[in-house]
């Protein structure tokens, strides 16, 4: 995209910096199909740790974690349980039937949060004419809900449910770099309540290629046997997987930054009488803006603001995103709010 534009499409569009370039130039590789790439298994090593697991798996995208996290632990007939607006059933284009067998049951939630006390009415009885209620799959942050962040004792309460009822438990963490970031609470803390965790690494932190899959040692064996027949094993994977590495030990800290971003374009925008933002879901760095007073659909929006030169994407049916990253600057995202006064005021 030309370099006139203010692109706040997604977090994903960060390009690598020099210094993460040269850390992947410069890295150490091996066959990883093999278990041989030294910056991989590094990588693993310093993401399990990290988050309080035994094994981590890295694989080529956020799709590919949650997906191989569903399948290591289901079986084909299973249903899984999400809230209404999570990537996983939004976004992923059917994959926990097409590739799981599964089916998936969602659940109303508010900001992107759905509560223990809605779960008893949403399993399955254990009759076998009825799928199996076997995975709770939460979202921290939330993308639709406008990169929201799930709080940590309803997590607690989520899980204590899911062990009562033998369910499993799996977080897509895509964003979970920022929900620390703007909670101060460990993604270890977060992680405690989960069998697997999927965390990504080319969103906020920059990097060009990457997630990653926590677990236990159990469920990784299963989650990498099945990366193979997914098409996601890797040869000399560790020229990613450095870049991966350089964006832990640099960008987590400056997600903050992000989200100081989101709140001054979020006030800035909100002032609009054709706009409507819910300032109190604007906890990290995305922002979404609801168009219904402006009387036009989200796509002629989006055209008039790319021929003004900035780039945001749909949110929903009625509404706008725009998400502030690492290769965005203040002044960049004054100039796009100042932008949307000058076209929508």
């Amino acid at each position: 995209m030309a370099n006139e534009f203010i692109d706040l499409r997604s977090d994903t569009v960060t390009k690598p910096s020099a210094a993460m370039r040269q850390a992947m130039a410069s890295a150490e590789v091996g066959d990883d199909v093999f278990g041989e790439d030294p910056t991989v298994l590094k990588l693993e090593e310093r993401v399990a740790s990290l988050l309080g697991k035994e094994k981590a798996l890295f694989v080529p995208s956020g799709v590919m974690s949650n997906q191989l996290s569903i399948k290591a632990q289901t079986d084909p007939g299973d249903e899984i349980l999400c809230e209404q607006d999570a990537h996983i059933f939004n976004y992923e284009t059917a994959a926990p039937s097409l590739i799981s067998s599964v089916q998936v049951r969602t659940i109303p939630g508010v900001r992107g949060v759905i509560r223990a006390e809605q779960l008893g009415a949403a399993i399955r009885p254990h009759v076998y004419y009825m799928p199996r209620s076997r995975l709770i799959c939460l979202e921290n942050t939330h993308n639709r809900a406008g990169g929201t962040i799930y709080p940590l004792e309803e997590m607690r309460k989520i899980s204590d449910f899911a062990r009562a009822h033998g369910m499993g438990m799996h977080l897509d963490g895509a964003r979970l770099w920022n929900a620390w970031m703007a909670s101060g609470i460990h993604p270890k803390e977060y992680a405690q309540y989960f069998d697997s965790v999927s965390v990504c690494f080319s969103k906020g932190l920059g990097a060009p290629i990457g997630s990653a899959i926590v677990a236990s040692s159990s469920i990784i064996e299963r989650a990498h046997k099945w990366r193979k027949v997914f098409g996601g094993g890797m040869r000399q994977a560790g020229i990613i997987a450095a870049g991966a590495l350089y964006a832990l030990g640099n960008n987590v800290e400056r997600l903050k930054q992000d989200h100081d971003k989101a709140r001054v374009f979020a006030e800035e925008v909100s002032r609009l009488p054709k706009f409507n933002i819910d300032l109190d879901a604007v906890q990290t760095n995305i922002v979404i803006i609801n168009i219904e007073r402006t009387g036009k659909v989200p796509d002629d929006i989006i055209a008039v603001l790319k021929e003004k030169g900035v780039l945001v994407t749909l949110g929903s049916y009625t509404s706008i995103r725009a998400v502030m990253h690492l290769d965005v600057s203040m002044e960049q995202v004054k100039r796009a709010a100042a932008i949307f006064k000058s076209t929508f005021s």
